[in-house]
């Protein structure tokens, strides 16, 4: 009788331990997440998509870029969960019901074409702050030789977005100026206006660095070049400001803080409220902002501090 009632106790115990729910962090996730928005995180979200779905396949992933602008309107009006927004976020929208939440960080950088035929005086020497104020807001310089002070008679063609973006935000936050404030011809996207400036040897427009830089080999993309921004406003490029060679060049300056901000700048994931309620978004924010972190370098991204991903962290609770 004793052995009959130890074979039911282990085989209870046994049964018990096997039967005990897995706890929710454990559990393989499946459901669908719906993302639009800037194009400068469009590149890292596909990543971190691509590297959730490794280890919960079962989840779906349906991601467009558009500029910020549409990522923010898309998730307030409930057409999408995550919005990406490449800019702070303003109080009226947080009186819609916007809940932000920061994810990673990056910049926009200035850059003209490679075929630029005074490109190696425009990396010698390097672009002012107020140069690139009387380019893109006053309207002042429409001269190579007024904006960089070299020997030329050729016109400056300014280009900018024409969609309502981050990037575009922050380059005339730069300034501290608006979007709209902007001059130059208006080209959609950031793949766009790359592309115009690489075909245009007189062009000069501003990218989001993952636009500027290929993220396989870290190196410039090819028929761009990226104009060095002269800080300390003397006239050339010290060697202390010369951190655009190679994309992890420029994420250590960033990082550092050598390069200003704006134009560096965080990136958002915004939803309509929170997003506690639902399991499988909460799990992939949560993911992001834990163990996806350790492929933002790599993708040409910087990591916020670890006491502001803390923080973001806890709004999730």
């Amino acid at each position: 009788m004793k052995i009959i009632m130890r074979y039911f106790l282990l085989t209870a115990i046994l049964f018990s331990s096997l039967t005990v729910p897995k706890s929710y962090s454990q559990e393989k996730k499946s459901g669908q997440i719906s993302i639009s928005g800037a194009f400068a995180l469009y590149p890292m979200v596909i990543r971190w998509a691509d590297e959730y779905k490794k280890i919960n396949p079962d989840v779906r992933f349906d991601i467009s870029a558009g500029g910020a602008g549409k990522g923010i309107s898309d998730a307030l009006n409930g057409m999408v969960e995550i919005g990406m927004v490449s800019r702070e976020i303003y109080p009226e929208e947080i009186k819609k019901g916007a809940f932000p939440i920061a994810v990673t960080k990056d910049a926009v950088v200035a850059v003209v074409s490679e075929s630029n035929p005074l490109l190696n005086d425009i990396l010698t020497k390097g672009l002012k702050k107020d140069a690139a104020n009387n380019i893109w807001i006053t309207g002042r310089y429409t001269s190579w030789a007024q904006a960089f002070g070299v020997k030329s008679a050729s016109p400056i063609h300014i280009y900018t977005r024409s969609d309502a973006c981050g990037a575009a935000e922050m380059w005339a936050k730069f300034f501290d100026k608006k979007q709209e404030d902007l001059l130059g011809v208006g080209v959609f996207g950031d793949p766009g206006l790359a592309q115009a400036v690489k075909k245009d040897p007189l062009g000069i427009g501003y990218n989001n660095i993952g636009y500027a830089y290929d993220a396989s080999t870290r190196q410039q993309i090819k028929g761009l070049k990226v104009v060095p921004i002269d800080l300390n406003n003397n006239g050339k490029i010290d060697n202390d400001e010369n951190f655009y060679g190679s994309m992890n060049d420029l994420i250590n300056a960033i990082a550092s803080g050598k390069y200003p901000s704006p134009p560096s700048r965080d990136l958002f994931f915004v939803m309509k409220g929170s997003p506690k309620n639902n399991k499988v978004l909460t799990d992939f924010i949560r993911w992001v902002l834990t163990d996806g972190q350790k492929f933002v370098n790599e993708a040409g991204y910087i990591s916020l501090p670890k006491e502001r991903m803390e923080t973001e962290q806890k709004k999730l609770q």
